[in-house]
């Protein structure tokens, strides 16, 4: 079933620009920052724990594209990650956002990031939602009410013993979360900026 009326491209497209308007202002927010505890300990395990996080995060958005890609305003997708959760692409978006904030080697930054992504993709969410409620009705109705928005709820995990894959979404996907990891030389660019006096902080962040 295809559904006309929704552009579901100019919704990613404004997403993507509000997400990544408030990034660069986190961004530059971090160029004025120095954490607390310095290149300590705590420092260098968060920048491990995000970079952790992003791994995860890429290889969890292109896992789910398997199920979703070029489905999306087709039928309801209800395997997979979507059996557990309504939504676990952006479930992985917020954990590569944590990921990325964590880079700076500054928890509350990094909970910034996370909050930041969170609540871009809650309207996403109720957006996306609202077509799907009206374009597939009962059945899109009934997939809400066993399957939670966020999650993920585990004990309804179920998966059909194939699956058809369309790698072109699988392979952009994949292209998109490795941008994440351009947060580690930026990150990193600013720390020497700031040793070397070229940014002079004016906060200090836990």
């Amino acid at each position: 079933m295809t559904v006309t009326g929704f552009d579901l491209q100019h919704i990613q497209r404004l997403r993507k620009w509000a997400i990544g308007g408030c990034l660069l202002a986190a961004v530059g927010l971090s160029m004025v920052t120095v954490t607390e505890w310095g290149d300590g300990v705590f420092h260098e395990g968060l920048e491990s724990i995000g970079l952790g996080a992003i791994v995860v995060a890429i290889v969890g958005r292109a896992w789910c594209s398997l199920y979703i890609g070029g489905r999306k305003k087709a039928e309801i997708v209800d395997t997979g990650p979507y059996s557990v959760s309504r939504n676990p692409l952006y479930l992985f978006s917020h954990l590569a956002a944590f990921g990325i904030g964590a880079q700076t080697g500054s928890l509350v930054l990094a909970l910034l990031f996370t909050l930041i992504s969170v609540v871009v993709f809650h309207f996403t969410v109720r957006r996306e939602e609202a077509w799907l409620l009206n374009a597939f009705g009962a059945p899109y109705a009934d997939y809400m009410r066993r399957v939670p928005r966020n999650g993920p709820d585990f004990s309804r995990w179920w998966d059909n013993p194939s699956l058809e894959v369309r790698p072109q979404f699988f392979l952009t996907t994949l292209r998109d979360g490795l941008v994440f990891l351009l947060a580690i030389p930026i990150f990193e660019g600013i720390e020497h900026l700031q040793d070397i006096g070229w940014l002079a902080p004016l906060l200090h962040l836990p």
